[in-house]
Protein backbone atom coordinates (compact mmCIF):
# COMPACT_ATOMS: atom_id res chain seq x y z
CA UNK A 1 0.00 0.00 0.00
CA UNK A 2 3.34 2.36 1.10
CA UNK A 3 4.45 2.19 -2.23
CA UNK A 4 1.32 1.98 -4.39
CA UNK A 5 -0.24 5.43 -2.47
CA UNK A 6 3.11 7.16 -3.40
CA UNK A 7 2.62 6.22 -6.94
CA UNK A 8 -0.41 7.12 -7.85
CA UNK A 9 -0.13 10.49 -5.96
CA UNK A 10 3.06 10.98 -8.21
CA UNK A 11 0.66 9.75 -11.09
CA UNK A 12 -2.08 11.98 -9.99
CA UNK A 13 0.33 14.94 -10.32
CA UNK A 14 -0.69 15.44 -6.73
CA UNK A 15 3.04 15.17 -5.64
CA UNK A 16 6.37 15.16 -7.11
CA UNK A 17 8.90 11.83 -6.63
CA UNK A 18 11.04 14.93 -4.47
CA UNK A 19 7.84 15.41 -2.38
CA UNK A 20 7.53 11.49 -2.43
CA UNK A 21 11.28 10.85 -1.11
CA UNK A 22 10.43 13.48 1.53
CA UNK A 23 7.45 11.86 2.58
CA UNK A 24 8.93 8.39 2.83
CA UNK A 25 12.33 9.44 4.91
CA UNK A 26 9.71 12.07 7.22
CA UNK A 27 7.81 8.37 7.65
CA UNK A 28 11.06 6.45 8.57
CA UNK A 29 11.82 8.62 11.07
CA UNK A 30 8.26 9.20 13.12
CA UNK A 31 6.96 5.46 12.05
CA UNK A 32 3.94 7.17 10.58
CA UNK A 33 1.89 5.55 7.85
CA UNK A 34 2.85 7.06 4.34
CA UNK A 35 -0.71 9.19 3.71
CA UNK A 36 -0.34 10.70 7.67
CA UNK A 37 2.85 11.39 6.77
CA UNK A 38 2.15 13.28 3.78
CA UNK A 39 -0.88 15.34 5.21
CA UNK A 40 1.46 16.35 8.44
CA UNK A 41 3.93 17.76 5.12
CA UNK A 42 0.72 19.88 3.97
CA UNK A 43 1.94 17.90 0.36
CA UNK A 44 -1.47 16.91 -0.01
CA UNK A 45 -4.85 16.76 2.16
CA UNK A 46 -6.96 13.55 2.96
CA UNK A 47 -9.60 14.35 0.49
CA UNK A 48 -6.86 14.69 -1.92
CA UNK A 49 -5.59 10.79 -0.94
CA UNK A 50 -9.33 9.11 -0.97
CA UNK A 51 -10.70 10.90 -4.18
CA UNK A 52 -7.00 9.48 -5.88
CA UNK A 53 -7.93 5.84 -4.79
CA UNK A 54 -11.79 6.52 -5.29
CA UNK A 55 -11.12 7.37 -9.13
CA UNK A 56 -8.44 4.73 -9.18
CA UNK A 57 -10.20 1.47 -7.78
CA UNK A 58 -14.00 2.75 -8.77
CA UNK A 59 -14.95 2.53 -5.44
CA UNK A 60 -16.77 5.11 -3.51
CA UNK A 61 -15.40 7.42 -0.93
CA UNK A 62 -16.49 8.51 2.54
CA UNK A 63 -16.20 11.07 5.18
CA UNK A 64 -16.17 9.22 8.28
CA UNK A 65 -15.90 12.52 10.49
CA UNK A 66 -20.08 13.20 9.05
CA UNK A 67 -20.78 9.58 9.98
CA UNK A 68 -22.82 7.94 12.89
CA UNK A 69 -22.41 4.14 12.51
CA UNK A 70 -24.81 1.74 14.17
CA UNK A 71 -23.58 0.20 17.58
CA UNK A 72 -24.95 -3.02 15.90
CA UNK A 73 -22.38 -2.74 12.83
CA UNK A 74 -19.60 -2.59 15.19
CA UNK A 75 -19.91 -5.76 16.95
CA UNK A 76 -19.68 -7.64 13.58
CA UNK A 77 -15.99 -6.64 13.31
CA UNK A 78 -14.38 -7.02 17.06
CA UNK A 79 -11.73 -3.96 17.71
CA UNK A 80 -8.21 -5.90 17.65
CA UNK A 81 -9.51 -6.76 14.12
CA UNK A 82 -10.65 -3.59 12.47
CA UNK A 83 -6.91 -2.06 14.16
CA UNK A 84 -5.23 -5.02 12.27
CA UNK A 85 -6.28 -4.23 8.91
CA UNK A 86 -7.12 -0.20 9.71
CA UNK A 87 -10.94 -1.01 8.40
CA UNK A 88 -14.07 -0.24 9.84
CA UNK A 89 -17.31 -1.33 9.14
CA UNK A 90 -19.92 1.47 8.26
CA UNK A 91 -23.64 -0.49 7.34
CA UNK A 92 -25.00 -3.28 7.03
CA UNK A 93 -27.73 -3.75 4.42
CA UNK A 94 -29.31 -7.30 4.12
CA UNK A 95 -26.66 -9.62 3.42
CA UNK A 96 -23.85 -6.81 2.94
CA UNK A 97 -21.67 -5.33 4.78
CA UNK A 98 -20.19 -1.82 4.15
CA UNK A 99 -16.33 -1.18 5.55
CA UNK A 100 -14.37 1.61 5.08
CA UNK A 101 -10.74 0.92 3.74
CA UNK A 102 -7.62 2.83 3.39
CA UNK A 103 -6.87 -0.17 1.36
CA UNK A 104 -9.81 -1.62 -1.01
CA UNK A 105 -7.05 -4.01 -2.86
CA UNK A 106 -6.38 -5.93 0.30
CA UNK A 107 -8.66 -8.86 -0.21
CA UNK A 108 -6.98 -11.00 2.65
CA UNK A 109 -8.55 -8.73 4.74
CA UNK A 110 -11.84 -8.76 3.07
CA UNK A 111 -11.49 -12.50 2.70
CA UNK A 112 -11.80 -12.47 6.57
CA UNK A 113 -14.64 -10.11 7.37
CA UNK A 114 -16.63 -12.01 5.18
CA UNK A 115 -15.69 -15.39 6.78
CA UNK A 116 -15.35 -14.04 10.12
CA UNK A 117 -19.20 -12.11 9.42
CA UNK A 118 -20.77 -14.27 6.99
CA UNK A 119 -21.93 -11.47 4.80
CA UNK A 120 -21.01 -9.92 1.73
CA UNK A 121 -18.00 -7.27 1.83
CA UNK A 122 -18.33 -4.44 -0.07
CA UNK A 123 -15.61 -1.41 0.32
CA UNK A 124 -15.33 1.83 0.37
CA UNK A 125 -12.25 4.14 0.54
CA UNK A 126 -11.66 6.62 3.67
CA UNK A 127 -7.68 7.96 4.33
CA UNK A 128 -5.38 6.00 6.67
CA UNK A 129 -5.44 9.07 9.14
CA UNK A 130 -9.25 9.31 8.92
CA UNK A 131 -9.93 5.75 9.63
CA UNK A 132 -7.13 5.42 12.69
CA UNK A 133 -9.45 8.55 14.17
CA UNK A 134 -12.87 6.74 13.55
CA UNK A 135 -11.45 3.17 14.61
CA UNK A 136 -10.50 5.08 18.24
CA UNK A 137 -13.75 6.99 18.63
CA UNK A 138 -15.79 3.86 17.16
CA UNK A 139 -14.19 1.62 19.86
CA UNK A 140 -12.43 3.76 22.16
CA UNK A 141 -9.10 5.31 22.33
CA UNK A 142 -5.88 4.02 21.43
CA UNK A 143 -5.25 1.82 23.69
CA UNK A 144 -8.82 0.35 23.76
CA UNK A 145 -7.27 -3.34 23.33
CA UNK A 146 -4.59 -3.02 26.40
CA UNK A 147 -7.79 -1.37 28.37
CA UNK A 148 -9.88 -4.97 27.39
CA UNK A 149 -6.69 -7.42 28.41
CA UNK A 150 -6.38 -5.15 31.70
CA UNK A 151 -10.20 -5.00 32.27
CA UNK A 152 -10.51 -9.18 32.07
CA UNK A 153 -7.35 -9.32 34.02
CA UNK A 154 -8.95 -7.33 37.13
CA UNK A 155 -11.91 -8.84 36.77
CA UNK A 156 -10.14 -11.89 37.87
CA UNK A 157 -8.82 -9.81 41.07
CA UNK A 158 -10.28 -10.58 44.82
CA UNK A 159 -10.52 -7.60 46.37
CA UNK A 160 -11.40 -7.82 50.01
CA UNK A 161 -13.20 -5.43 52.04
CA UNK A 162 -10.83 -2.64 52.12
CA UNK A 163 -12.90 0.25 53.92
CA UNK A 164 -12.70 1.58 57.39
CA UNK A 165 -13.74 -1.07 60.06
CA UNK A 166 -15.16 0.65 62.96
CA UNK A 167 -14.72 -1.61 66.26
CA UNK A 168 -16.59 0.92 68.61
CA UNK A 169 -16.79 4.67 69.42
CA UNK A 170 -14.24 4.17 72.08
CA UNK A 171 -11.29 2.37 70.06
CA UNK A 172 -9.48 3.12 66.16
CA UNK A 173 -10.19 1.90 62.86
CA UNK A 174 -8.84 -1.35 62.07
CA UNK A 175 -7.22 -1.20 58.37
CA UNK A 176 -5.32 -3.83 56.58
CA UNK A 177 -2.58 -1.68 55.30
CA UNK A 178 -0.71 -4.35 53.58
CA UNK A 179 -3.89 -5.30 51.47
CA UNK A 180 -4.19 -1.58 50.76
CA UNK A 181 -0.42 -1.59 49.15
CA UNK A 182 -0.87 -4.96 47.53
CA UNK A 183 -4.12 -4.15 45.93
CA UNK A 184 -2.12 -0.23 44.56
CA UNK A 185 0.27 -2.45 43.33
CA UNK A 186 -1.37 -5.58 41.38
CA UNK A 187 -0.24 -5.09 37.86
CA UNK A 188 -3.70 -4.72 36.17
CA UNK A 189 -4.05 -1.37 38.61
CA UNK A 190 -1.01 -0.25 37.66
CA UNK A 191 -1.14 -0.49 33.76
CA UNK A 192 -5.13 1.09 33.98
CA UNK A 193 -3.71 3.84 35.88
CA UNK A 194 -0.96 4.30 34.08
CA UNK A 195 -3.32 4.46 30.62
CA UNK A 196 -5.30 7.46 32.57
CA UNK A 197 -2.62 9.37 33.15
CA UNK A 198 -1.04 9.39 29.90
CA UNK A 199 -4.09 9.03 27.58
CA UNK A 200 -5.34 12.27 29.35
CA UNK A 201 -2.35 13.63 27.66
CA UNK A 202 -2.69 12.32 24.50
CA UNK A 203 -5.94 13.96 24.34
CA UNK A 204 -5.12 16.83 25.63
CA UNK A 205 -7.12 17.26 28.81
CA UNK A 206 -6.40 19.56 31.64
CA UNK A 207 -8.21 17.47 34.45
CA UNK A 208 -8.81 14.26 34.96
CA UNK A 209 -11.70 12.80 36.81
CA UNK A 210 -11.74 9.37 39.07
CA UNK A 211 -15.74 9.33 40.49
CA UNK A 212 -17.16 6.41 42.67
CA UNK A 213 -20.65 6.12 42.41
CA UNK A 214 -23.39 3.53 44.20
CA UNK A 215 -23.52 1.59 40.81
CA UNK A 216 -21.25 2.96 38.68
CA UNK A 217 -17.40 4.07 38.62
CA UNK A 218 -16.32 6.30 36.26
CA UNK A 219 -13.14 8.41 34.41
CA UNK A 220 -13.98 11.30 32.84
CA UNK A 221 -11.49 14.11 30.99
CA UNK A 222 -12.06 18.11 30.76
CA UNK A 223 -10.98 19.14 27.24
CA UNK A 224 -11.36 22.45 26.46
CA UNK A 225 -13.01 23.18 29.73
CA UNK A 226 -15.89 20.34 29.09
CA UNK A 227 -16.08 17.41 30.54
CA UNK A 228 -16.19 13.45 28.65
CA UNK A 229 -16.64 10.14 29.60
CA UNK A 230 -13.94 8.36 29.01
CA UNK A 231 -14.41 4.86 31.00
CA UNK A 232 -15.73 2.95 33.49
CA UNK A 233 -13.49 1.11 35.18
CA UNK A 234 -15.27 -2.13 37.34
CA UNK A 235 -16.48 -0.66 41.06
CA UNK A 236 -15.07 -3.15 43.04
CA UNK A 237 -12.02 -1.97 41.97
CA UNK A 238 -11.91 1.99 43.41
CA UNK A 239 -10.39 1.17 46.56
CA UNK A 240 -7.37 -0.61 44.78
CA UNK A 241 -6.98 2.18 41.79
CA UNK A 242 -7.59 4.78 44.75
CA UNK A 243 -4.28 3.20 46.76
CA UNK A 244 -2.06 3.07 43.29
CA UNK A 245 -2.97 6.91 42.83
CA UNK A 246 -2.32 7.69 46.79
CA UNK A 247 1.00 5.38 46.38
CA UNK A 248 1.97 7.66 43.35
CA UNK A 249 1.34 10.71 45.09
CA UNK A 250 2.99 9.72 48.23
CA UNK A 251 0.09 10.38 50.47
CA UNK A 252 -1.35 8.45 53.12
CA UNK A 253 -3.07 5.07 51.67
CA UNK A 254 -4.95 4.62 55.22
CA UNK A 255 -6.27 7.97 55.25
CA UNK A 256 -9.52 7.64 54.12
CA UNK A 257 -11.55 9.97 56.23
CA UNK A 258 -10.28 13.18 55.14
CA UNK A 259 -9.24 14.69 52.21
CA UNK A 260 -5.55 14.88 51.03
CA UNK A 261 -3.44 16.90 48.20
CA UNK A 262 -0.06 15.78 46.54
CA UNK A 263 1.25 15.59 43.25
CA UNK A 264 2.89 12.72 40.54
CA UNK A 265 5.79 13.90 38.62
CA UNK A 266 6.00 11.39 35.89
CA UNK A 267 8.07 11.26 32.44
CA UNK A 268 6.53 10.02 29.13
CA UNK A 269 7.72 9.85 25.56
CA UNK A 270 5.48 11.25 23.59
CA UNK A 271 5.90 12.11 19.74
CA UNK A 272 9.28 10.68 20.38
CA UNK A 273 10.18 13.51 22.53
CA UNK A 274 10.56 12.68 26.57
CA UNK A 275 7.74 14.95 28.75
CA UNK A 276 7.83 15.92 31.95
CA UNK A 277 4.52 15.64 33.47
CA UNK A 278 3.26 17.12 36.68
CA UNK A 279 0.02 16.26 38.13
CA UNK A 280 -1.82 17.92 41.26
CA UNK A 281 -4.05 15.25 43.12
CA UNK A 282 -6.74 16.12 45.28
CA UNK A 283 -8.58 12.95 46.94
CA UNK A 284 -11.72 13.60 48.45
CA UNK A 285 -14.14 11.25 50.50
CA UNK A 286 -17.45 11.11 49.06
CA UNK A 287 -20.50 8.69 50.07
CA UNK A 288 -19.23 5.79 48.20
CA UNK A 289 -15.58 5.96 47.92
CA UNK A 290 -12.82 8.44 47.38
CA UNK A 291 -12.88 11.08 44.32
CA UNK A 292 -9.48 12.08 42.50
CA UNK A 293 -9.33 14.78 40.47
CA UNK A 294 -5.27 14.81 39.05
CA UNK A 295 -4.95 18.79 37.41
CA UNK A 296 -2.42 18.28 34.60
CA UNK A 297 0.40 20.82 34.84
CA UNK A 298 2.17 20.81 31.08
CA UNK A 299 5.01 23.44 30.75
CA UNK A 300 4.09 23.16 26.86
CA UNK A 301 0.54 24.34 27.32
CA UNK A 302 1.93 27.48 29.63
CA UNK A 303 1.48 30.58 27.30
CA UNK A 304 3.94 33.16 28.02
CA UNK A 305 3.73 35.40 24.99
CA UNK A 306 0.42 38.41 26.02
CA UNK A 307 0.22 38.79 22.91
CA UNK A 308 -1.53 35.59 21.94
CA UNK A 309 -3.78 35.29 25.52
CA UNK A 310 -6.67 36.80 23.58
CA UNK A 311 -6.73 40.43 24.75
CA UNK A 312 -7.89 43.06 22.59
CA UNK A 313 -4.86 45.35 20.83
CA UNK A 314 -6.75 48.32 23.13
CA UNK A 315 -6.38 46.34 26.33
CA UNK A 316 -3.01 44.72 25.79
CA UNK A 317 -1.93 48.42 25.45
CA UNK A 318 -3.69 49.32 28.77
CA UNK A 319 -2.95 45.74 30.60
CA UNK A 320 1.52 46.33 29.69
CA UNK A 321 1.16 49.85 30.81
CA UNK A 322 -0.16 48.66 34.61
CA UNK A 323 2.61 45.90 34.67
CA UNK A 324 5.55 47.90 33.92
CA UNK A 325 4.86 50.80 36.64
CA UNK A 326 7.34 50.81 39.50
CA UNK A 327 4.09 50.53 42.37
CA UNK A 328 0.42 50.13 42.41
CA UNK A 329 -1.88 46.44 42.10
CA UNK A 330 -2.89 44.83 39.09
CA UNK A 331 -6.03 42.10 39.87
CA UNK A 332 -6.93 39.48 37.32
CA UNK A 333 -10.11 38.01 38.53
CA UNK A 334 -12.08 35.17 37.45
CA UNK A 335 -13.98 31.84 38.32
CA UNK A 336 -11.71 29.12 38.68
CA UNK A 337 -9.90 27.34 35.35
CA UNK A 338 -10.30 30.75 33.48
CA UNK A 339 -6.73 31.47 32.88
CA UNK A 340 -6.24 33.50 35.59
CA UNK A 341 -2.44 31.96 36.49
CA UNK A 342 -1.53 31.94 32.79
CA UNK A 343 -1.97 35.61 32.36
CA UNK A 344 0.01 36.22 36.04
CA UNK A 345 2.80 34.36 34.82
CA UNK A 346 2.88 35.70 31.69
CA UNK A 347 3.11 39.27 32.88
CA UNK A 348 5.65 37.92 35.01
CA UNK A 349 8.05 36.52 32.12
CA UNK A 350 6.83 40.05 30.41
CA UNK A 351 9.18 42.33 33.87
CA UNK A 352 11.23 39.73 34.95
CA UNK A 353 14.83 40.92 34.25
CA UNK A 354 18.17 40.55 35.71
CA UNK A 355 17.42 44.28 37.72
CA UNK A 356 13.97 43.10 39.59
CA UNK A 357 13.11 40.76 42.41
CA UNK A 358 10.11 38.81 41.91
CA UNK A 359 8.56 37.37 44.96
CA UNK A 360 5.52 34.89 44.44
CA UNK A 361 3.32 33.17 47.12
CA UNK A 362 1.32 30.65 45.40
CA UNK A 363 -1.06 27.85 46.76
CA UNK A 364 -0.08 25.54 44.78
CA UNK A 365 2.92 26.53 42.43
CA UNK A 366 2.27 24.78 39.20
CA UNK A 367 5.24 25.78 36.90
CA UNK A 368 8.58 26.55 38.41
CA UNK A 369 9.59 30.26 36.54
CA UNK A 370 13.28 30.79 36.03
CA UNK A 371 14.69 34.12 38.10
CA UNK A 372 11.60 34.34 40.45
CA UNK A 373 11.58 33.42 44.25
CA UNK A 374 8.39 30.85 44.27
CA UNK A 375 7.25 29.95 48.05
CA UNK A 376 4.92 26.82 48.50
CA UNK A 377 2.06 28.20 50.82
CA UNK A 378 1.49 25.78 53.85
CA UNK A 379 -1.32 26.60 55.70
CA UNK A 380 -0.50 23.48 58.32
CA UNK A 381 2.53 25.11 59.57
CA UNK A 382 0.92 28.50 59.62
CA UNK A 383 2.73 29.63 56.01
CA UNK A 384 -0.38 31.28 54.79
CA UNK A 385 -0.46 34.29 52.10
CA UNK A 386 -0.90 36.99 54.99
CA UNK A 387 2.73 35.41 56.64
CA UNK A 388 4.59 35.01 53.51
CA UNK A 389 3.12 39.16 52.24
CA UNK A 390 4.77 39.84 55.39
CA UNK A 391 8.45 38.28 54.79
CA UNK A 392 8.37 39.18 51.28
CA UNK A 393 8.30 43.05 52.06
CA UNK A 394 11.62 42.03 54.32
CA UNK A 395 13.46 40.60 51.29
CA UNK A 396 13.77 43.61 49.29
CA UNK A 397 11.70 42.77 46.69
CA UNK A 398 10.27 44.90 43.55
CA UNK A 399 7.22 42.42 42.68
CA UNK A 400 5.16 41.17 44.76
CA UNK A 401 2.56 37.79 43.32
CA UNK A 402 0.10 36.73 45.68
CA UNK A 403 -1.40 33.75 44.32
CA UNK A 404 -5.12 34.84 45.77
CA UNK A 405 -6.49 37.55 47.85
CA UNK A 406 -8.59 35.45 50.09
CA UNK A 407 -9.19 37.29 53.59
CA UNK A 408 -8.63 41.53 54.73
CA UNK A 409 -5.60 40.49 56.77
CA UNK A 410 -3.82 39.38 53.10
CA UNK A 411 -5.95 42.34 51.19
CA UNK A 412 -4.66 44.88 53.67
CA UNK A 413 -0.68 43.83 53.48
CA UNK A 414 -1.22 43.69 49.69
CA UNK A 415 -2.92 47.04 49.49
CA UNK A 416 -0.12 48.49 51.76
CA UNK A 417 2.92 47.16 49.82
CA UNK A 418 1.09 48.35 46.56
CA UNK A 419 1.22 52.03 48.02
CA UNK A 420 4.98 51.41 49.45
CA UNK A 421 6.78 51.14 46.14
CA UNK A 422 6.08 47.81 45.25
CA UNK A 423 3.89 46.17 42.34
CA UNK A 424 1.58 43.70 43.44
CA UNK A 425 -0.31 40.90 41.16
CA UNK A 426 -2.90 39.13 42.41
CA UNK A 427 -6.13 37.13 41.52
CA UNK A 428 -9.75 37.37 43.19
CA UNK A 429 -12.88 35.73 42.29
CA UNK A 430 -15.73 38.03 41.08
CA UNK A 431 -18.34 37.86 37.92
CA UNK A 432 -16.42 41.08 36.36
CA UNK A 433 -13.96 43.72 36.87
CA UNK A 434 -16.15 46.72 38.44
CA UNK A 435 -17.69 44.10 41.00
CA UNK A 436 -13.89 43.81 41.94
CA UNK A 437 -13.98 47.21 43.58
CA UNK A 438 -16.20 45.84 45.79
CA UNK A 439 -15.36 42.86 47.12
CA UNK A 440 -11.98 44.84 48.24
CA UNK A 441 -14.97 47.27 50.02
CA UNK A 442 -17.01 44.44 51.49
CA UNK A 443 -13.73 42.88 52.74
CA UNK A 444 -13.07 45.64 54.99
CA UNK A 445 -10.33 47.98 52.64
CA UNK A 446 -11.17 51.57 53.05
CA UNK A 447 -12.24 52.88 49.79
CA UNK A 448 -9.51 56.04 49.71
CA UNK A 449 -7.13 52.74 49.66
CA UNK A 450 -8.15 50.95 46.98
CA UNK A 451 -8.74 53.95 44.81
CA UNK A 452 -5.03 55.07 45.45
CA UNK A 453 -4.08 51.44 45.28
CA UNK A 454 -4.95 49.57 42.39
CA UNK A 455 -4.33 50.70 38.96
CA UNK A 456 -5.86 48.32 36.59
CA UNK A 457 -8.08 44.98 36.70
CA UNK A 458 -8.48 42.71 34.01
CA UNK A 459 -12.00 39.79 34.31
CA UNK A 460 -11.21 37.08 32.10
CA UNK A 461 -13.25 33.85 31.06
CA UNK A 462 -11.96 30.70 28.64
CA UNK A 463 -14.34 29.62 25.45
CA UNK A 464 -13.35 27.13 23.50
CA UNK A 465 -11.38 28.07 19.69
CA UNK A 466 -13.51 27.15 16.43
CA UNK A 467 -11.57 23.96 14.62
CA UNK A 468 -9.60 25.79 11.92
CA UNK A 469 -9.54 22.63 10.38
CA UNK A 470 -12.93 22.01 9.41
CA UNK A 471 -14.35 25.52 10.59
CA UNK A 472 -17.30 26.67 8.08
CA UNK A 473 -19.51 29.39 7.74
CA UNK A 474 -22.98 29.21 10.12
CA UNK A 475 -26.11 31.13 9.24
CA UNK A 476 -27.16 32.71 11.91
CA UNK A 477 -30.32 35.30 11.55
CA UNK A 478 -29.27 39.01 12.17
CA UNK A 479 -31.64 39.44 15.22
CA UNK A 480 -29.77 36.73 16.99
CA UNK A 481 -26.57 38.86 16.78
CA UNK A 482 -28.56 41.82 17.71
CA UNK A 483 -30.00 40.35 20.48
CA UNK A 484 -25.89 39.56 21.36
CA UNK A 485 -25.07 43.10 21.35
CA UNK A 486 -24.43 43.77 18.03
CA UNK A 487 -26.02 47.01 16.43
CA UNK A 488 -28.05 45.77 13.38
CA UNK A 489 -26.00 47.54 10.79
CA UNK A 490 -22.69 45.43 12.42
CA UNK A 491 -25.00 42.34 12.80
CA UNK A 492 -25.46 42.37 8.59
CA UNK A 493 -21.81 42.20 8.29
CA UNK A 494 -20.56 39.73 10.70
CA UNK A 495 -19.82 36.16 9.44
CA UNK A 496 -20.32 33.54 11.89
CA UNK A 497 -17.77 30.64 11.56
CA UNK A 498 -18.33 26.96 13.65
CA UNK A 499 -16.80 23.92 13.65
CA UNK A 500 -18.30 20.76 11.38
CA UNK A 501 -16.64 18.53 13.79
CA UNK A 502 -13.34 16.48 11.92
CA UNK A 503 -10.58 13.76 13.56
CA UNK A 504 -8.61 16.76 14.73
CA UNK A 505 -11.02 17.87 17.17
CA UNK A 506 -12.79 14.45 17.87
CA UNK A 507 -16.00 15.26 16.42
CA UNK A 508 -16.61 18.49 18.86
CA UNK A 509 -15.73 21.62 16.23
CA UNK A 510 -13.67 23.40 18.64
CA UNK A 511 -9.92 22.62 19.00
CA UNK A 512 -8.16 25.03 21.98
CA UNK A 513 -9.53 27.77 23.84
CA UNK A 514 -8.93 31.54 24.10
CA UNK A 515 -9.52 34.24 26.74
CA UNK A 516 -12.18 36.91 26.67
CA UNK A 517 -10.60 39.79 28.58
CA UNK A 518 -12.22 42.84 30.11
CA UNK A 519 -9.54 45.59 31.11
CA UNK A 520 -10.63 48.13 33.98
CA UNK A 521 -8.23 50.82 33.94
CA UNK A 522 -8.66 52.80 37.27
CA UNK A 523 -8.39 56.30 35.77
CA UNK A 524 -9.15 59.49 37.72
CA UNK A 525 -12.69 59.99 37.10
CA UNK A 526 -13.04 56.01 38.11
CA UNK A 527 -11.19 56.58 41.41
CA UNK A 528 -13.44 59.37 42.27
CA UNK A 529 -16.33 57.17 41.69
CA UNK A 530 -14.64 54.65 44.30
CA UNK A 531 -13.86 57.43 46.99
CA UNK A 532 -17.70 58.44 46.83
CA UNK A 533 -19.28 54.59 46.79
CA UNK A 534 -19.98 54.09 43.40
CA UNK A 535 -22.04 50.69 42.96
CA UNK A 536 -20.49 48.73 40.25
CA UNK A 537 -22.79 49.52 37.78
CA UNK A 538 -21.66 53.09 37.61
CA UNK A 539 -18.09 52.24 37.90
CA UNK A 540 -18.79 49.63 34.96
CA UNK A 541 -21.02 52.62 32.62
CA UNK A 542 -18.00 55.02 33.60
CA UNK A 543 -15.46 52.75 32.02
CA UNK A 544 -17.42 51.96 29.05
CA UNK A 545 -17.37 55.63 27.92
CA UNK A 546 -13.51 55.69 28.81
CA UNK A 547 -13.24 52.53 25.99
CA UNK A 548 -13.25 49.37 28.17
CA UNK A 549 -13.94 46.52 26.71
CA UNK A 550 -16.55 44.15 27.95
CA UNK A 551 -16.59 40.63 28.50
CA UNK A 552 -19.83 40.25 26.24
CA UNK A 553 -18.09 42.86 23.58
CA UNK A 554 -14.37 40.96 23.76
CA UNK A 555 -16.77 38.27 23.27
CA UNK A 556 -18.03 39.98 19.83
CA UNK A 557 -14.71 40.71 18.75
CA UNK A 558 -13.61 37.28 18.73
CA UNK A 559 -17.07 36.20 17.31
CA UNK A 560 -16.41 38.55 14.62
CA UNK A 561 -13.11 36.89 14.29
CA UNK A 562 -14.22 33.77 13.29
CA UNK A 563 -12.22 32.36 16.33
CA UNK A 564 -15.36 30.97 18.23
CA UNK A 565 -19.27 30.63 18.59
CA UNK A 566 -22.09 31.97 19.36
CA UNK A 567 -23.01 28.90 21.67
CA UNK A 568 -19.87 29.98 23.46
CA UNK A 569 -20.43 33.16 23.89
CA UNK A 570 -24.04 32.97 25.27
CA UNK A 571 -22.26 29.81 27.54
CA UNK A 572 -19.71 32.87 29.36
CA UNK A 573 -20.68 36.29 28.91
CA UNK A 574 -23.71 38.43 29.81
CA UNK A 575 -25.20 41.52 28.56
Amino acid sequence: MTVKLGELLVKAKLITPEDLAEALKEQRATGAKLGESLVKLGLVTEEDITETLSAQFGVPSINLSHFEIDANVLKLVPADVARKYNILPVNKTGATLTIAMADPTNVFAMDDIKFMTGYNVEPVVASELALQNAIDRAYGASHAIELKKVMEEMSSIETGDTSLEVVDDAEAEAIDLEKLVEEGEEAPVVRLVNIILTDAIKKGASDIHIEPYEKEYRVRYRIDGILYEVMNPPPKLKEAIASRVKILARLDIAEKRLPQDGRIKIKMKLAGKIKELDYRVSVLPTLFGEKIVCRLLDKDNLMLDMTKLGFEKESLVRFEKAILRPWGMVLVTGPTGSGKTNTLYSALSRINTPETNIMTAEDPVEFNLPGVNQVQMRDNIGLNFAAALRSFLRQDPNIILVGEIRDFETAEIAVKAALTGHLVLSTLHTNDAPSTVNRLLNMGIEPYLVATSVVLIAAQRLVRRVCGNCKAQQDVPPQILVSLGYNPEDAKSVTVMKGKGCERCNGTGYKGRIALVEVLEITDEVRELVLSGASSIEIKRKAMEEGMLSLRRSGLVKLKEGLTTVDEILRETVL
